[in-house]
């Protein structure tokens, strides 16, 4: 018997607050332990950042299954090399709950206060993915690895007001995990879309 919608929408907003706790808590790790280092690569960091995510006893107990770099099917004609065309994402979650499977996604993005390719990099391949569709049911993460966080949004929003697209910017909001470094923006298209700022600027050694 298929469950009800609504039953499904709350199973599926309490997997979602489980994946941010993962995700969190993952980055609270690395910060007290001093992993990552500001000339890592996005993958660098997101190979640490999915360890302490493996390894919470958390995702044991709630039955989570996780991955880097998943593919994401899509219907797309298939001919030779066409799963070569998946979109890619950083991170995958995934549990079952009275026979239904719950995906939750993360996309990760290097950035730094002075650096506005990174910044117009995590417009054009990090929130447009989610507003045109290409990636779906998931947050970005930014990893700041120079400068200020409110700086770094603020230039953001500068691009994306400068882009005609006022509407859209990132609007500081509370977190229970994360209040100082989480961003919600609005798009037409898709509702709101949230964004995890993960400062490792103080952890240089």
């Amino acid at each position: 018997m298929a469950l009800n919608p609504e039953i499904i929408l709350k199973a599926k907003a309490a997997f979602e607050q489980k994946c941010f706790q993962l995700l969190i808590d993952a980055y609270h790790i690395c910060l007290t332990e001093k992993i990552i280092h500001l000339d890592w690569n996005e993958n660098d960091i997101s190979s640490e950042i999915h360890k302490s995510i493996k390894e919470n006893p958390l995702r044991k107990k709630w039955k989570v299954s996780t991955n880097v770099e998943a593919d994401i099917p899509k219907d797309i004609q298939k001919v030779k090399g066409f799963a070569d065309k998946f979109p890619r994402i950083d991170f995958r979650l995934t549990t079952f709950s009275k026979n239904e499977e719950y995906e939750y996604f993360f996309e990760a993005k290097n950035l730094r206060q002075n650096d506005s390719a990174l910044k117009r990099r995590y417009i054009s391949t990090g929130i447009d993915n989610f507003v045109s569709k290409k990636y779906e049911n998931g947050s970005l993460v930014g990893y700041l690895l120079e400068g200020k966080t409110v700086n770094t949004i603020n230039g953001i929003n500068s691009l994306i007001i400068k882009d005609k697209r006022d509407s859209e910017i990132l609007n500081p909001k509370s977190h229970k995990l994360l209040k100082e470094s989480y961003f919600e923006s609005n798009h037409s298209e898709i509702g709101i879309l949230k964004h995890f700022i993960f400062n490792f600027t103080n952890i240089s050694v």
